[in-house]
């Protein structure tokens, strides 16, 4: 058996437990302030203001228990890429790791898919970026405002990282003050102390009075769980960003930390809030959006262009870390010999210009498509890439599994955060993910069509994979050939 060295931040191999600085070429511009923004504002997505509205519809109050268990279902996935990030901090992540603990086809498949998933997102999030502001400023057409973002956010995150950071800090900072000052505000009004408020404080009765609090049936949880698991995706970014900060083990373990209250209080806090204001079936939920529907209820004035603002900038944000988690996973894939080794390449100031100049084109392109066939190669692109956050999920279950007896064996000392009752909870969680994935397939329609192409995807990324390491078109660099 052959011992590996320890990992360095991008999963590469090093005789010594690395020092605080990157070794890989990057620069630790990433402050604490920096981190912590981005963990909790992070799992913060657009799709959690504009899709919520939907899930309370299909499921009614019950969608409360849709939100808990994915919420749960990503605390548990936190917990498990968080013990390995701690160990290991890297800014390949989940990819770095699946590579050493299950394969290199593995870190080499899920790494590609999840740069497949973000610059795809880029192109959602420019377009409905675009829209918002073509109604402020309707003598700038809408791909022009799509070109603007998404130039100015590449000239960001080519700066330096630190800029990337100060934009995402900002960014982060009004999502977070936003849902803390509506949960805050809301709450007053549903206990009826909030003055001038227009609610008549129904309290939690609005919960049940509606047909009870499963209108639409116990099914009907399943179904909002597909329809609000992927607005929870990002909530991994921090484990990317964590290989450039000053502290990637302190900044991992925090982030890990108050993923619990984090969820708590901006999913499930601002849910229960608007389901409290509000009966379920109320027809604004849908019409104006279940938050612009709660805020008009208290007589908040121009509560809908408030959350155009909120909206713009949770799409800026997503936008913002989209680009960023997609060059640095190119970043990765290129350090380890699966990507062009000019993705590997930084400039002075610690830069991966071509890993971003590559996601941004590809990016771009989707934009294009996106205008030019929305309802053929772009659905495509969208329904093909739409089960990626399940497979990455998955993906670090099983490589959490194996990487728990590597750092055992190797540097045991680094296991400062642990999963809970491993191995059964993990065993549990993919359990819940793979049941996700059937239940969709089961559900039919746009979300079957999402998990078959997402596999096909999967499959013909995986056959590239084995076909390269077969014909040894892609050797890997020596210093990190070897293999426990």
């Amino acid at each position: 058996m052959n011992t590996q060295p320890t990992l360095t931040k991008d999963g590469q191999e090093t005789g010594t437990t690395g020092p605080a600085q990157p070794s890989d070429g990057l620069k630790a511009g990433l402050k604490n302030r920096h981190l912590s923004m981005i963990a909790i504002g992070g799992v913060i997505g657009a799709g959690l203001f504009v899709g919520s509205g939907s899930g309370i519809a299909a499921a009614g109050p019950a969608i409360l228990l849709s939100y808990a268990l994915v919420g749960a279902m990503v605390v548990f996935v936190m917990r498990m890429l968080g013990e390995m990030a701690a160990a290991r901090p890297s800014s390949g992540s989940f990819s770095a790791y699946a590579d050493r603990a299950l394969g290199r086809w593995a870190g080499f498949s899920i790494g590609w898919l999840y740069w497949f998933f973000w610059v795809v997102v880029l192109a959602v999030e420019a377009t409905a970026g675009a829209k918002i502001l073509e109604s402020w400023v309707p003598a700038v057409p809408q791909w022009g405002w799509a070109l603007i973002v998404m130039v100015v956010l590449t000239a960001t995150n080519l700066g330096s990282v630190a800029s990337y950071g100060e934009f995402e800090f900002w960014f982060a900072g009004i999502k977070v003050v936003a849902i803390g000052a509506f949960v805050a505000i809301g709450m007053l009004a549903v206990f009826g102390v909030l003055p001038g408020s227009d609610n008549p404080g129904a309290g939690f009765a609005h919960l049940t009075d509606s047909g009870g609090f499963f209108p639409m049936g116990a099914g009907a949880v399943l179904t909002g769980v597909l329809m609000v698991v992927f607005s929870f995706m990002g909530s991994e970014i921090v484990t990317l960003a964590a290989g450039e900060s000053e502290d990637p083990q302190k900044a991992v373990t925090k982030a890990t930390n108050s993923v619990i209250w984090r969820i708590g209080v901006f999913y499930l806090g601002s849910i229960f809030v608007v389901l409290t204001l509000l009966p379920w079936n109320d027809k604004s939920i849908v019409e104006k959006g279940s938050y612009v529907a709660a805020l008009d209820s208290i007589g908040i004035a121009h509560a809908g262009q408030i959350m155009n603002v909120i909206v713009l900038t949770a799409v800026l944000s997503c936008l913002n870390s989209g680009l960023y988690t997609a060059s640095r996973m190119a970043f990765s894939l290129g350090q380890r010999g699966d990507a062009p080794k000019a993705f590997a390449k930084v400039n002075k100031r610690g830069v991966p210009v071509a890993a971003i100049l590559g996601s941004v084109v590809f990016g771009f392109v989707a934009v294009f498509f996106n205008y030019k066939w929305p309802d053929t190669v772009f659905a495509f692109l969208l329904n093909s890439s739409g089960a990626v956050a399940l497979f990455v999920w998955l993906v670090i279950c099983v490589t959490q599994l194996r990487m728990r007896g590597i750092i055992l064996r190797e540097s045991p000392e680094k296991l400062i955060v642990r999963m809970w009752l491993f191995p059964y909870l993990t065993w549990a969680t993919i359990a819940m993910i793979v049941g996700v994935l059937g239940y969709m397939v089961y559900d039919g329609g746009s979300n079957r069509d999402q998990v078959v192409l997402s596999l096909l995807v999967a499959a013909l990324v995986i056959a590239i994979s084995l076909v390269r390491q077969r014909v040894g078109k892609a050797d890997r660099p020596a210093e990190v050939s070897e293999r426990v």
